[in-house]
């Protein structure tokens, strides 16, 4: 097989194209069909279906009580959720990254614990915790106090399901980074909030924005532990993703559209969000690049 070998215009000196053109044009096509059928079509689709009868009938299914509850329950636990797991994220990636303590792994583990199990068996797990037959559930049948099947529930489950996320993004970030600039900071005479907001925060702040953007996203759009904890009751539990289900389920396809769009629409502005904040990134990591090399070269000249 003839196989072209030189440096393309653009690329590196010593990066060989081995791959024939027609290869790569061939991959190419097949990453772009794959892109078009599996996520551009399905969008269309979507959105096609929501505006199938018309505006007035979309911003009619969108105003219908039962869905706007939803979407009210749905910002309600993204509200909660979200800022407890940036509190929790930040303290678990400082703890990981700048301390050696007994449990570090075991501490790691449990991080990603809920990358490893079902959203189903998470749902599962608060169910056999707080409900009317469960481990704790006589005790809070006492004194009136409802988690699962209820509000309190959802929010637990999607904080469960959603915690690594921020601290999976700045562990590796915090790695990085180092001592040296915090030490610098103490010995100058800054207390541990002070080297936090001017040395640290400032360091860290596109991963910690990146991981509270995946957070969000997931906690907007979980289906699988919350349908077991919410009861699936209308007006009360329901969060976007169970009310789509309910009303296909009920054949009411261009309602259940119209509410799905708008999870497809939170799915593209997440998306274009992660991606002007990988932008950022890029640019903030390319220039302290940049300033460490000027650094070491001022110090190999002195």
């Amino acid at each position: 097989m003839k196989r072209f070998r030189g440096i393309r215009k653009g690329q590196n000196e010593g990066s060989i194209i081995t791959e024939p053109i027609w290869l790569q044009r061939m991959l190419i096509g097949v990453a772009v069909g794959f892109v078009i059928v599996f996520l551009i079509a399905p969008l269309l689709i979507v959105f096609g279906q929501a505006l199938a009868k018309g505006w007035d009938a979309y911003w009619e299914a969108i105003r219908e009580p039962d869905t706007f509850k939803a979407i009210q329950l749905t910002l309600l636990t993204a509200a909660i959720s979200v800022p407890l797991n940036l509190i929790f994220g930040v303290v678990a990636a400082w703890l990981i990254a700048k301390f050696d303590f007994w449990g570090k792994n075991f501490l790691l583990t449990l991080i990603d614990l809920p990358f490893a199990i079902s959203p189903i068996i998470s749902g599962l797990i608060f169910v056999l915790l707080f409900g009317l037959q469960g481990l704790l559930g006589p005790w809070l049948s006492q004194y009136n106090i409802k988690i699962v099947f209820a509000v309190p529930g959802i929010i637990l489950a999607t904080i469960f399901v959603t915690f690594p996320f921020v601290a999976r993004e700045l562990i590796p970030v915090m790695q990085s980074l180092g001592n040296e600039e915090e030490e610098a900071a103490i010995v100058l005479g800054a207390n541990g909030w002070q080297m936090f907001f001017k040395v640290t925060l400032p360091n860290i702040k596109w991963g910690l924005l990146y991981g509270v953007i995946l957070c969000n996203a997931r906690a907007m759009g979980e289906f699988g532990a919350v349908s077991v904890v919410s009861g699936h009751i209308r007006g009360q539990t329901n969060t976007i993703p169970l009310q789509v289900e309910i009303l296909y389920n009920e054949y009411n396809f261009t309602a259940a559209f119209a509410v799905a769009s708008l999870l497809a629409l939170l799915a593209l502005i997440t998306l274009i969000v992660k991606h002007v904040v990988e932008w950022k990134s890029g640019r903030h990591h390319s220039n302290s690049v940049q300033i460490n090399r000027f650094k070491e070269g001022i110090s190999h000249e002195y």
